[in-house]
């Protein structure tokens, strides 16, 4: 008797700590986000947990692309922030979003070096050796890269860079390898180099080389019923939150400019 009562007890528990994992606690989320918003989301975050204490938002970064196929496949993840509005409808599309897209920012690329003045430097002029190598975010899975190959294509120089072309998995790492010297230049996301302590110089990239880079969010599956995750998609698109993201660089939606 005592032993079936034991074994009913432990598969009880086993209930309780498989619903426990299933579902996240309502103070806790955890958040996709591509990488060009490491500085800008952390602290919109960082703003929202001083307002709203216990609450525990937990970032992972990365590719937009990849973050898809993660969420695609399971990962729990509450939000997903991406560097474009392509992915999140994608996620909507094959039923895995638990609402419709939200643009939430536009997103600019920039020619950023640590070595080399690029004030006034043209995207052509990359060709010239002096530049050396250049570094880029895999245009297969993260929007910068992908505008970054619209924009050397565009400017006539995509196929002679080839040889000096240098690949980061997203553009958090693109402009790692520009600032740490092992390229000598970067075409990267403007909201990681705007204050970015590691000091370079820096030139616009055309907008009319590139597609729009507009960014949007969208609450996962999971997060539909998580009441932080709805919150905290609401704070994103509050007046605080639009005025951090304004700091790295970030034009929003409103402002209709690019």
């Amino acid at each position: 008797m005592k032993r079936r009562l034991l074994q009913a007890l432990l598969a009880l528990g086993a209930v309780f700590a498989s619903a426990s994992m299933a579902a996240p606690a309502d103070n806790h989320i955890t958040v996709a986000a591509a990488a060009d918003l490491h500085q800008a989301l952390d602290e919109v975050a960082a703003a929202y947990r001083h307002d709203h204490p216990g609450s525990r938002i937990d970032v992972v970064y990365g590719s937009s692309g990849n973050l898809l196929t993660q969420i695609e496949q399971g990962a729990p993840f509450e939000i997903f922030f991406s560097a474009d509005s392509g992915y999140p409808q994608q996620l909507v599309e094959h039923g895995k979003a638990g609402g419709t897209p939200v643009p939430y920012a536009f997103g600019h690329l920039v020619m950023w070096s640590a070595s080399i003045d690029m004030r006034g430097v043209q995207v052509a002029d990359l060709a010239q050796p002096r530049f050396g190598r250049i570094a880029i975010a895999n245009p297969q899975h993260a929007p910068y890269g992908k505008r970054a190959e619209q924009a050397l294509r565009a400017a006539g120089v995509w196929d002679k860079l080839q040889s000096r072309l240098v690949f980061g998995d997203n553009i958090g790492q693109t402009a790692q390898f520009a600032q740490s010297g092992n390229a000598q230049v970067g075409l990267v996301a403007e909201s990681l180099v705007i204050n970015s302590p590691v000091k370079g110089t820096s030139e616009p990239v055309p907008a009319s080389l590139y597609e729009p880079l507009k960014q949007s969010f969208v609450l996962t599956r999971r997060g539909a019923d998580n009441p932080l995750a709805q919150d905290f998609a609401r704070y994103v698109q509050s007046a605080p939150a639009k005025a951090l993201l304004a700091r790295y660089g970030f034009n929003l939606p409103e402002d209709g400019a690019h």
